[in-house]
């Protein structure tokens, strides 16, 4: 990797942020902005002067931004980095990138509150119907006897949402404080996760048949809430609409709702065909046979936003009660942790009685 001189980090006011990049020699032969936050293309590219690769970028519709920088060096070789003169970083399932906090962006409450103590036990359910284990961790605060029943909170791509956006630090954050009442959480690890959850009815008969089971068996429940992010979220929805019992509540952030219309650009997308259809048969549907509490939350620019929107549409139809919330970022852990307050506490409340 090229060392360059850090410098003085991002300059951010209201109106947007100003990057800069020290290359006293010149070293490099372009700097070009990777994001996620639909800046057009032909402004990511930062131009040179004495000494200093610049790039002024526009405040969008949102309250965070999270970047890359792609180096372009003389033998036409590129590297993509994080930004060396900011040393404000987030995790996300594809590693760190680093970001900008613009005016006005709150980090929510419950990161600074104690948590309650919890154990975490693994988790390791063999599947006749997907041929493999489903694998994940268990959460149960330690104020709550193990043989009594609880509302089971369950998480596809539990780790991730654990160790990227804090979910259970959130749970344990807002049973200590009253503001939850005791509950447990179920991280479930995605396998292979485009198989699995993108409409794929053996994982949603492995997650009725085999592992609410199992689960039940150590963590008994009073009700069960599934949770899921893009390609999870749509698969607690397909287990629902095929097994209408499993749950009593969910929660659904920046859905993979794919639809013809809104997301052709997905075409490459190897299940696109079956998600489709099911979102299809969702919308064309004239009766449910349980319709249960929903939360659901999208990022503001984000690709998603139009088939969540159309999915709230057709949930509301057939007479879920769906709350929608709209967040000032885009598709990334950190957006979906800063939307569990209210929206996930307020479901959790609703559901368990509470």
């Amino acid at each position: 990797m090229t060392t360059i001189a850090a410098a003085a980090g991002p300059a951010v006011d209201a109106l947007g942020v100003t990057l800069r990049l020290q290359d006293r020699h010149a070293r490099l032969r372009g700097v070009r902005l990777s994001q996620d936050i639909r800046i057009p293309g032909d402004r990511l590219d930062f131009s040179y002067r004495r000494g200093w690769w610049t790039l002024r970028v526009q405040r969008p519709a949102v309250d965070r931004m999270e970047y890359l920088l792609e180096l372009r060096h003389p033998n036409e070789g590129r590297e993509t980095i994080p930004d060396p003169t900011n040393p404000l970083r987030v995790g996300g399932a594809f590693g760190d990138k680093s970001v900008i906090e613009f005016p006005g962006y709150r980090r929510p409450d419950w990161l600074n509150l104690p948590v309650a103590p919890a154990a975490v036990t693994d988790l390791a359910i063999g599947s006749r119907q997907l041929g493999s284990t489903i694998r994940g961790r268990l959460w149960s605060p330690d104020a709550l006897p193990a043989d009594q029943p609880a509302p089971l909170l369950i998480a596809h791509d539990g780790p991730e949402y654990d160790a990227l956006a804090g979910l259970t630090t959130f749970t344990g954050a807002l049973i200590e404080a009253g503001r939850l009442p005791l509950l447990r959480v179920a991280l479930l690890a995605p396998g292979d996760r485009n198989r699995w959850y993108a409409v794929n009815p053996a994982y949603a008969r492995a997650l009725a048949g085999e592992v609410l089971p199992a689960l039940a068996e150590r963590a008994p429940s009073t009700v069960r809430v599934g949770a899921g992010a893009s390609l999870g979220a749509l698969a607690m929805l397909h287990a629902h609409r095929l097994f209408p019992d499993s749950f009593d509540g969910l929660f659904l952030q920046s859905g993979s709702f794919f639809n013809t219309e809104a997301d052709a650009h997905e075409r490459r997308f190897a299940r696109f065909g079956p998600v489709t259809k099911f979102v299809r048969e969702v919308a064309q549907a004239v009766t449910d046979p349980r319709p249960l509490p929903v939360s659901m939350t999208c990022g503001i620019i984000e690709e998603n936003m139009a088939n969540n929107q159309a999915m709230a549409s057709a949930l509301r139809r057939l007479g879920y009660p769906v709350e929608f919330a709209e967040v000032r970022d885009v598709h990334n852990y950190t957006a979906w942790r800063d939307a569990f307050e209210p929206r996930l506490s307020d479901l959790l409340r609703t559901v368990a009685g509470g």
